[in-house]
C-alpha cells in the first residue's frame, strides 16, 4: 500500500513528467534536482558603505522573549521538567542526610525512618517540590539558568546517581543487617 502511492507519486511528480505522456525519455533540467534554500535558511549578508567603513544598524524591532506559563499537568507529566528534577533533588538531599545520620548516630536507613523520619521525609519533599515548581510553572528553563559549571545536565546526572545512591545504601544495609559504616 505505502509502496504503491509512493510510486504514483513518482510517477505524477512535473519533474519526472510522466503523466504528462513526455514519458522517461524527457530531459529534465539540472537546476530542478538542487534544493531551494527556503526563506529563514541562514543565510548571512553582509554590506559594507562606498567608503570602506563598516556601519552599526540598530533594529527597530527588539527580540523579546515572553515567558510561557506552563500548566500545572504538563510540569508533572511523565516526560515533564519537574518529575525528575524534584526526584533528583530528593535524592540528593536524602542521600547526604542519610550518610550524616548513619556517621554521627550509628543509625541505618531503615531505623532513621522509623525514628522519626517520615515527618521530615515529607516537609523536605513538600519545600523542595515548591521551590523547584515555581519558577518552572512561571516560564523560567532550568536550562537558561545555568552556569558553566553548575549546569542542569549535571544536575540531572548527580541526581540520578543519588538515586543509584540511595537505593544501593538501603539495599546494602538491608542485605547486611546494620549501618554501612
Amino acid at each position: 500500500m505505502a509502496t504503491s502511492s509512493v510510486m504514483q507519486s513518482i510517477l505524477v511528480s512535473p519533474v519526472t513528467g510522466v503523466a504528462k505522456g513526455a514519458g522517461l525519455s524527457r530531459t529534465i533540467p539540472r537546476s530542478s534536482y538542487l534544493p531551494r534554500q527556503g526563506r529563514d535558511s541562514g543565510m548571512l549578508v553582509r554590506c559594507m558603505a562606498k567608503d570602506g567603513k563598516k556601519e552599526e544598524v540598530e533594529s527597530p524591532v527588539k527580540a523579546t522573549v515572553a515567558k510561557a506559563r506552563i500548566d500545572f499537568f504538563d510540569l508533572l507529566a511523565f516526560s515533564g521538567p519537574g518529575p525528575e528534577r524534584i526526584n533528583g533533588r530528593l535524592a540528593m538531599v536524602g542521600f547526604v542526610a542519610a550518610i550524616a545520620v548513619e556517621l554521627s548516630k550509628g543509625e541505618d536507613v531503615f531505623a532513621q525512618i522509623s525514628n522519626g523520619g517520615i515527618p521530615w521525609f515529607l516537609l523536605t519533599t513538600g519545600v523542595l517540590s515548591i521551590a523547584s515548581l515555581i519558577p518552572l510553572s512561571s516560564g523560567v528553563s532550568v536550562e537558561s539558568r545555568s552556569k558553566p559549571f553548575w549546569s542542569s545536565d549535571a544536575e540531572m546526572l548527580n541526581g540520578r546517581f543519588a538515586m543509584l545512591g540511595l537505593v544501593a545504601l538501603a539495599l546494602t544495609e538491608y542485605v547486611k543487617g546494620g549501618t554501612l559504616v
